[in-house]
C-alpha cells in the first residue's frame, strides 16, 4: 500500500509537471500570436484579393476626405532631427546593402557638429520653433544587418531580436502578397526581385521611428526615412517596410557627384496607401493673368499711338541647348552678375540715359547657361537677428560704400566683418527710434500703426534697407528697392543682412507691382526730383499706394537747406497738393533728432478733391487704364480713380494685422471662381489649410531642412501666398513671386499682408546672386515649357540660391526627372524625391562646387 502511494505520488507528479508545461507553452504561443498578428495559421487568414480589396476601400475613404489635392508631405513621430546612419546601396535581390566604406560605427553629429552617442535614446532637442523631447535617435546598421546589435541597442535579448527578424521577414513577405492584385506601378521582374529580397537588417529596423507621408488623399505609411541638416552635410538612413507602388527614392548622401557617375546611389522604396503629389486642378478661374492685363494696356495705348508697334509680352523663342560642360561666366561683373541688369550690349545701344534707362531691365536674347562664380572664401552668412548688425566681408566684399558713406554711420568695416550701426545722419538715436517718431508725427497716430493698419511697406531708394530691417520688430513687411550699383551693392548688403531688397528703379516703366498695394511708401534724404515729366514718379507712387495710405518723406537739416533741394520741395508739396494728397503732419527737426517728417495721406474717394480741382494738372487717367498692369508698361502722368465700389478692392481698408492673413479679402465673394475651381473664399480657405498642412507635415519635420539656417525665402509660383501663411511664425520673409501668365493673385497676397512681384521666369530676376536661403517651385516648370526651356531656369536658380541653400520642386515627373538630372551635374546634392501618379517633389542642396573652365566672350 505504501508501494502503491509512493507510485501514485510519483504519477501524480509528473503529471503535474507535464501539465504546467504544456500550460506555459500554450501561454508562450497565445502570447506569440497576440503579438504577432501578421503571422497567423492560412485558414484564418485574409485571401491576397480580399486584402487587396479592403486597402481599396480604405483609399478611397481617405481620399473622400480630401478637400484639396495635396503635395507631398512628411511626418516623423516625434522629433524632427535624427542620428547619421550609414550609406545604403540596393543590392542583389533588391536587398539594401550597406556601403563597405563607410564605418559603422560613426558617431551622429547634431546641427553644430557636436558628437552625438550612437547609443542615446531618449534626447532633446532645441530649435527656433520649441523643445522636442523624448525622440529616439536612429541608431546605424553594421554592415549587413548584425541582428544582435540592433537588440542590444534597444536594450532587447537576442531571443526578442530573433522574434522581431522572423516577424520582419514575414511582414515583407506577406505585403508583397497583397499588393498582387493592386500594385501594377513596378514592373513584374522588379516586384519577383523585392520578393525574393531578404531583410537583412531586422533587428536595427526595431529601432528606427516609421515616417508617414502624409497629404489630404491619404497616408502613406511603411516607409522609414532619418534626413538630418548637419550643418553643411545630410544624413540619411532609410528602410523599406513594406513594397507599395508610390515611389520614394533617397540618396544616401555620400560626396556629391555628376549625374553621369552617380546613377545607383539611391534607394527606391514604393508604397501605395497614398494619393501623392497629384496636381491641383489650377486654372485661371475669375482672375486675368498679368501677361493679359499687360498686353491689353499696350495695345490700348498702340490705339491711342498707331506709331507704338509693341505688341505687349512676346513669345520667347527657347535657347538652343547648352553644351553637357559646365563653365563659368566671363563677364565684368564677375561675382555679381545679373543678366538682365547687366547687359552691356544692351546698355550701350541706349540713346539716353537721362531717366536712369542704363539701370532698367535689358534682359540677353537667350538667358546664359554659365555659373557665376562665387567670392573668395565665401562662408555660410551670420544667422538672423545677427546679421542685421554684421555680415561677413568676404561674402560682398565692397569697401566703396563704408568710405564713400563713413561718416553718416551706413556701414563700416571692422576685420572680417561689415558691420551696420543702425545710426547714421537719418538715424542719429538709431532706427526704432526714428520709426516711432514717424508715428508719432502722424495726426493722429492710428493713420500709421505699426504692425496693425500699416502692414506692408515700400522703401525706395533704400540705401542698405536698415529702415526696413528693424520695421521687423514692429511686425512690418517692407519692399525695399534701389538701382544696382548707384550706392555700391547696397541691395546685396540688404539681403545678406536678411532684409527684403529688390534691384530696381524709377526710371520709365511702371514698377512690378498691381496697383493700390502699400500701405505706406517711404523716402528718406530724398533727393528724387519727384515733380519732372509732370510728376509721373510721384504718379507712380500714387499708383502703388493704397488709398488711404500714407506717403512719409524725411530729410535731415543738410537736405532742407541747398537750392536744389529746397527746389524740389517747393515743387513736391504743390503737385502733392494738386493730387489731392493731404498733408497730415510736418515736423521740423529738433535738436535731439536732426530730422524732418512730412506725412502725406492719399484720398479715399474721388468727390472730395478730384472732381473739384481748378486745375486739372495732372489729369486723370482714361478709365481704360489698368492700374494692375505692370510688366514692361510705360509710365503716364495721370492718377487712377479711388474705387468706390464697397465690392471693388481699394474702396476698404484691409482688416487689421494679423487677421488679415487668414481671412479671404471682401472683394472675393462666392460668386467668382478661384484658382483651383472652388468658389474664391473656398478656395482661398483650402489653399491655406492645404500649405499650413504641408509646412507642418513635411517641410519642417521630414526633409532635414535646418530652418535656423533659412532666412531669405522664394516662393517661385506662389498663388495666394499660402506657403507663406503657413511660415509665418518662422523666423523667416517669403518673397511671393506671381508669373506673368499665371492667375494675378498678387492683389491677394498684398491684402493678407504679404508681398512679392511679377515676374517671367522665361528672364533673369532682378536680384543678386547668392540671394536665398530656399527656393520653392510649384509646378512652375511645366508651365514654362511651352516659352523656354527647363535648363536656363535651373541655371538661374543655381544664380540666386545660396551655396547650401535648399530647393523643393512639385511638378510632374518627366520634369522632375529633367531637373535631378541637370541639378545632380551641378553636383548638387539630391536628398529626396518622391514619385506617383506622373507626379514628383524633389528636394536638393546646393554645394559649393564650381567649375574651373570660364567662358569665352
Amino acid at each position: 500500500m505504501a508501494l502503491f502511494d509512493r507510485n501514485q505520488r510519483q504519477r501524480s507528479s509528473l503529471c503535474s509537471t507535464a501539465a504546467f508545461v504544456v500550460f506555459v507553452a500554450l501561454c508562450l504561443l497565445g502570447l506569440w500570436m497576440v503579438s504577432s498578428p501578421e503571422t497567423v495559421p492560412g485558414a484564418i487568414s485574409l485571401s491576397s484579393t480580399e486584402k487587396a480589396a479592403a486597402a481599396v476601400r480604405a483609399s478611397d475613404a481617405k481620399e473622400e476626405d480630401s478637400s484639396i489635392d495635396a503635395t507631398n508631405t512628411v511626418k516623423q513621430d516625434s522629433a524632427n532631427v535624427v542620428a547619421e546612419s550609414t550609406t545604403t546601396t540596393i543590392g542583389e535581390g533588391g536587398e539594401l546593402a550597406e556601403d563597405p566604406a563607410k564605418p559603422a560605427g560613426d558617431a551622429a553629429k547634431d546641427g553644430d557638429g557636436e558628437k552625438v552617442s550612437a547609443s542615446s535614446k531618449d534626447q532633446t532637442f532645441d530649435d527656433e520653433n520649441g523643445r522636442t523631447e523624448g525622440g529616439e535617435l536612429v541608431k546605424p546598421g553594421s554592415g549587413g544587418g548584425d541582428t544582435d546589435g540592433g537588440a542590444a541597442a534597444q536594450g532587447k535579448s537576442a531571443e526578442e531580436a530573433a522574434v522581431e527578424t522572423e516577424q520582419t521577414s514575414t511582414d515583407a513577405k506577406e505585403s508583397v502578397v497583397e499588393q498582387t492584385s493592386t500594385y501594377t506601378s513596378e514592373s513584374a521582374a522588379e516586384q519577383a526581385a523585392v520578393t525574393d529580397g531578404k531583410d537583412s537588417g531586422g533587428g536595427g529596423m526595431s529601432g528606427k521611428k516609421k515616417l508617414m507621408f502624409d497629404d489630404e488623399n491619404g497616408k502613406m505609411d511603411g516607409v522609414d526615412l532619418a534626413v538630418k541638416d548637419d550643418g553643411n552635410k545630410t544624413r540619411v538612413s532609410e528602410e523599406s517596410a513594406k513594397v507599395e507602388p508610390a515611389k520614394l527614392t533617397v540618396n544616401p548622401i555620400a560626396k556629391a557627384k555628376p549625374a553621369a557617375t552617380d546613377t545607383d546611389g539611391t534607394e527606391h522604396l514604393p508604397n501605395a496607401q497614398a494619393e501623392l503629389l497629384t496636381e491641383r486642378a489650377a486654372q485661371n478661374g475669375s482672375f486675368t493673368t498679368q501677361a493679359a492685363e499687360s498686353t491689353e494696356e499696350k495695345k490700348k495705348r498702340a490705339a491711342s499711338n498707331k506709331g507704338n508697334k509693341n505688341h505687349g509680352v512676346k513669345k520667347k523663342k527657347p535657347p538652343a541647348a547648352p553644351s553637357t560642360t559646365w563653365k563659368l561666366c566671363n563677364t565684368s561683373a564677375g561675382a555679381d552678375y545679373i543678366p538682365c541688369l547687366d547687359n552691356e550690349a544692351a546698355i550701350k545701344k541706349l540713346k539716353t540715359d537721362k531717366h536712369y534707362e542704363h539701370r532698367e531691365r535689358h534682359c540677353p536674347t537667350s538667358p546664359p547657361t554659365c555659373l557665376v562664380p562665387s567670392p573668395a572664401a565665401y562662408r555660410d552668412p551670420i544667422r538672423w537677428p545677427h546679421s542685421r548688425d554684421r555680415i561677413w566681408y568676404h561674402n560682398v566684399p565692397h569697401k566703396a560704400l563704408a568710405e564713400y558713406k563713413g561718416h553718416q554711420n551706413w556701414v563700416k568695416v571692422s576685420g572680417e566683418h561689415l558691420t551696420f550701426p543702425g545710426g547714421g545722419t537719418q538715424f542719429k538715436h538709431g532706427a526704432l527710434r526714428y520709426i516711432d517718431l514717424i508715428q508719432e508725427a502722424a495726426a493722429p497716430p492710428e493713420l500709421v500703426d505699426w504692425g496693425r493698419r500699416s502692414r506692408v511697406v515700400l522703401d525706395v531708394g533704400c540705401g542698405v534697407a536698415s529702415f526696413g530691417g528693424y520695421l521687423f520688430d514692429r511686425d512690418v513687411l517692407t519692399m525695399s528697392l534701389a538701382p544696382k550699383d548707384e550706392h555700391e551693392a547696397q541691395v546685396q548688403f540688404a539681403l545678406e543682412r536678411g532684409i527684403p531688397a529688390i534691384s530696381a528703379v524709377m526710371g520709365t516703366q511702371r514698377l512690378p507691382f498691381p496697383g493700390g498695394v502699400f500701405d505706406v511708401v517711404h523716402c528718406a534724404r530724398c533727393r528724387v526730383p519727384w515733380h519732372i515729366d509732370g510728376g509721373m514718379l510721384l504718379l507712380e507712387l500714387n499708383r502703388l499706394l493704397r488709398p488711404g495710405g500714407v506717403f512719409v518723406w524725411s530729410a535731415t537739416p543738410v537736405y532742407q537747406k541747398l537750392p536744389e533741394d529746397v527746389e524740389i520741395w517747393d515743387e513736391m508739396t504743390k503737385l502733392t497738393k494738386a493730387m489731392c494728397w493731404e498733408m497730415v503732419a510736418r515736423t521740423q527737426h529738433t535738436i535731439d533728432d536732426q530730422v524732418g517728417v512730412a506725412i502725406f495721406r492719399k484720398p479715399v474717394n474721388n468727390n472730395g478733391c478730384y472732381d473739384k480741382r481748378p486745375q486739372k494738372e495732372p489729369p486723370l487717367c482714361e478709365p481704360s487704364d489698368d492700374p494692375n498692369a505692370a510688366w514692361n508698361i510705360k509710365l503716364r502722368a495721370c492718377m487712377h480713380r479711388v474705387p468706390e465700389d464697397r465690392a471693388v478692392r481699394g474702396s476698404r481698408w484691409p482688416e487689421q494685422w494679423p487677421e488679415r492673413l487668414g481671412k479671404a479679402p471682401y472683394w472675393l465673394d462666392g460668386g467668382q471662381t478661384g484658382v483651383y475651381g472652388k468658389p474664391a473664399p473656398e478656395d482661398f480657405a483650402a489653399d491655406l489649410e492645404h500649405w499650413r498642412k504641408v509646412v507642418r507635415s513635411s517641410y519642417l519635420a521630414g526633409m532635414g531642412i535646418d530652418w535656423k539656417t533659412i532666412r531669405n525665402v522664394m516662393d517661385m509660383r506662389a498663388v495666394y501666398g499660402g506657403l507663406a501663411a503657413a511660415l509665418r511664425e518662422m523666423k523667416v520673409w517669403v518673397m511671393n513671386v506671381v508669373t506673368i501668365d499665371s492667375p494675378d493673385t498678387l492683389p491677394v497676397i498684398y491684402e493678407r499682408g504679404l508681398f512679392g512681384i511679377y515676374h517671367d521666369w522665361c528672364e533673369s530676376f532682378s536680384t543678386y546672386p547668392r540671394s536665398y536661403d530656399l527656393l520653392h517651385a510649384d509646378h512652375l516648370f511645366s508651365k514654362l515649357k511651352p516659352r523656354c526651356k527647363v535648363l536656363p531656369v535651373v541655371v538661374e536658380v543655381d544664380r540666386i540660391l545660396r551655396p547650401n541653400g535648399k530647393f523643393i520642386v512639385r511638378d510632374d515627373k518627366e520634369t522632375v526627372d529633367e531637373i535631378q538630372s541637370i541639378v545632380r551635374s551641378l553636383q548638387w546634392e539630391v536628398r529626396m524625391t518622391v514619385s506617383k501618379n506622373k507626379e514628383a517633389m524633389l528636394c536638393a542642396r546646393k554645394t559649393t562646387w564650381r567649375p574651373t573652365e570660364v567662358e569665352s566672350r
